[in-house]
């Protein structure tokens, strides 16, 4: 049995937004498998799909770039040590630049060389960590929210919708596109814990199937960019819109700073006692 520890707890309290004493007690049961005790209360709470992808964790910006006929964009996280240095100036043109390099090529011997000296510069260490690139079949749009989300569509359709379902991608941030491009191994894990909540209903069989397909339905149009309520109408999915504008929707990017990085913990007062030794 793993170690709960209170990172742990703190761990399970992000991800799924409940208390402190549900969170152990759930860990304590699970024998400290993080996954198991997530399931074990979205079984008994409801509590919703899991919020630890979208949880920024470490400082950078966002890199963008967009060629003028609106085929090619970039998108490239950079990160670096602390906020204060996400905001200098040499930090923003050096990820703008690996942006607009990455419209013909990878980052080279080139990039490596301007990186270690801005490391030197700076102070601080300093990493391209991932970046995509989006050929589109329609027409692209770029939104940056601040510096540190970017999204990229691909769209058959009028130029403002485009620009709208970025701002929806930055803001909902879909893990798919649609329903179909959900893994086979995401669904039955949700319709398993859908299942396991029904059944402690009570309720009679066939009741309980039509909950879970009802429950596997919501969190699908919750991940899934065309089943989520659009931005701008939420009586509305995005399906819908698109539907209804005669639009398509081929693609998109979406790169969130710190996604999936988690920060050292850190102590304050054995900081300040380690600087007064």
């Amino acid at each position: 049995m793993a170690e709960i520890t209170a990172a742990l707890v703190k761990e399970l309290r992000e991800m799924t937004g409940l208390g402190m004493m549900e969170c152990k007690k759930a860990l304590a049961e699970a024998g400290g498998d993080l996954t198991k005790a997530e399931e074990l209360l979205r079984i008994r709470s409801g509590a919703k799909a899991s919020k630890a992808a979208g949880r920024v964790a470490a400082e950078g910006v966002i890199g963008a770039w967009q060629s003028a006929d609106g085929k090619v964009g970039t998108l490239v996280e950079v990160n670096c040590e602390t906020d204060f240095v996400a905001k200098n100036e040499d930090f923003l043109a050096f990820a703008r630049d690996v942006a607009q390099v990455l419209a013909t090529r990878e980052p080279g011997a080139a990039e490596e060389e301007k990186r270690q000296k801005l490391v030197q510069k700076i102070g601080e260490n300093i990493t391209i960590r991932r970046h995509v690139r989006l050929q589109a079949q329609g027409r692209l749009a770029l939104y940056v929210h601040g510096s540190r989300i970017g999204a990229l569509v691909d769209l058959e359709g009028p130029d403002d919708l485009a620009k709208d379902l970025a701002m929806h991608v930055a803001a909902f941030k879909p893990r798919y596109l649609s329903r179909a491009q959900v893994p086979a191994g995401v669904i039955a894990r949700e319709r398993d814990i859908a299942s396991a909540r029904a059944k402690e209903s009570g309720k009679p069989p066939e009741i309980v199937a039509k909950m879970v397909d009802g429950a596997v339905n919501k969190v699908l149009g919750e991940i899934t960019l065309l089943g989520q309520p659009f931005v701008k109408d939420d009586k509305q999915t995005v399906e819908r819109v698109l539907g209804a504008k005669k639009a398509t929707l081929n693609a998109y990017s979406l790169l969130v700073v710190g996604e999936g990085i988690e920060k050292k913990a850190s102590d304050f007062a054995a900081e300040v006692a380690a600087m007064a030794r």
